[in-house]
C-alpha cells in the first residue's frame, strides 16, 4: 500500500450527530453510499471550514434544521470507504427537520436507541455509540 500525500487526500467528511428529545436525526440517501442508505447528516468539509461548521452547514442544507456544534466526538479513517471522518455532537437551535435537498435525500426520521439498529446495521464508531448510549431514549 502506498502512502497518500495529504495534499491530495480526499476532503474530510463531517458528520452531525443531532439529538433532541431522546432521539437522533437520521437521513436516507437517494443513492446508497456503500452499504449505507440511512446515515447521520454529513458532507464534505469545505476549504477553510472546521468540522463543526461543516456539520452545522450540512444539516441545514440537507434538512433545514438549524443546529449548533456542541463538541467533537472523534475522528477516524472510515473502515469501509477509507475517507477521513469527523463526528460532531450538535444541538438543535431551531426549525423542523424535513427533506430540503431532495436530490440527495428522500426521507428523515428521529430514531430512538432501540430503533437505531434498524437504520445502521453495523457497529457505530465507539465515541458516537458512547455519546448516543447516554443521550437516547430506548
Amino acid at each position: 500500500m502506498t502512502e497518500q500525500n495529504p495534499e491530495h487526500a480526499p476532503p474530510a467528511v463531517s458528520v452531525a450527530i443531532v439529538v433532541e428529545d431522546g432521539r437522533v436525526l437520521m437521513v436516507r440517501r437517494r443513492v446508497a453510499e456503500g452499504e449505507l442508505s440511512w446515515q447521520f447528516p454529513a458532507g464534505e468539509v469545505e476549504p477553510g471550514e472546521s468540522a463543526g461548521a461543516a456539520a452545522v452547514r450540512e444539516t441545514a442544507e440537507e434538512t433545514g434544521l438549524r443546529v449548533a456544534a456542541a463538541r467533537l466526538l472523534g475522528e477516524r479513517e472510515h473502515p469501509q470507504n477509507g475517507r477521513r471522518m469527523a463526528y460532531t455532537a450538535c444541538e438543535v437551535v431551531g426549525g423542523t427537520a424535513t427533506v430540503v435537498d431532495s436530490d440527495e435525500l428522500d426521507r428523515v426520521v428521529w430514531a430512538t436507541r432501540a430503533e437505531l439498529a434498524e437504520y445502521v446495521p453495523f457497529p457505530l464508531f465507539p465515541p458516537v455509540r458512547e455519546y448516543l448510549d447516554g443521550a437516547l431514549a430506548e
